[in-house]
């Protein structure tokens, strides 16, 4: 399958590359179900919920497989997104936001965790690959192109004999919670500066954060 963005590029006659410039889609990557809502794979819809949180804007609408809500933050539309469609199909929810709200690649910034990367860090990226990261692979053949916006939540990896998957979705220790709690709300901080000052100012400001 041709992804949406390299769709519209070598189509050009019939899609635009992204006319709204001024509109951002920011995408949590995580699973439904209140099973999952507390484990390490959600940390990008805690992140999410930060965000929205902070920018007065419900994220309660179901839409595009996902649940969305729209409102703006320095002046800019943006689009909050939590895909319903569980991890490994995520790219499906990003793909058609991102085709509705017809945003270059550039306005498209995605969420979510990352073993490689210790415990309560995050990083900003304006590009790249999915790494090891379902959600990520998803999203990258669904919209055909790896140059948008992610910011990476650090949640460790996994030590000695643990398992991977129990280490994502598996139950996390009590006094683990409240780094996470921070990381995500560090997380929406950073999307909030992407928003208003440019992706450079904000990896600057904040690709330090939990070292």
């Amino acid at each position: 399958m041709m992804g949406f963005f390299r769709k519209r590029k070598a189509n050009k006659a019939t899609a635009s590359v992204g006319r709204a410039k001024d509109t951002y889609v920011i995408i949590g990557l995580g699973n439904p179900g209140e099973e999952y809502a507390k484990t390490r794979h959600n940390m990008g819809y805690r992140a999410l919920d930060f965000l929205a949180s902070n920018s007065g804007i419900d994220v309660r609408k179901s839409k595009f497989h996902s649940l969305i809500g729209q409102g703006r933050i320095s002046g800019k539309k943006v689009v909050l997104v939590k895909p319903v469609t569980y991890m490994n199909k995520s790219g499906i929810a990003v793909r058609e936001c991102a085709m509705y709200f017809d945003v270059p690649s550039e306005n498209v910034i995605v969420i979510y965790d990352d073993i490689d990367l210790p415990i309560g860090s995050i990083r900003i990226r304006k590009a790249g690959g999915p790494g090891t990261h379902n959600g990520m692979k998803s999203v990258v053949q669904e919209l055909g192109t790896k140059d948008f916006a992610r910011i990476r939540i650090g949640v460790g990896a996994a030590s000695g004999d643990e398992d991977l998957v129990d280490r994502v979705i598996g139950k996390v220790p009590k006094e683990e919670q409240p780094i996470l709690d921070k990381a995500a709300s560090d997380a929406a901080a950073a999307a909030e500066d992407i928003v208003a000052l440019g992706i450079e100012k904000a990896m600057s400001r904040h690709n330090h954060v939990g070292e």
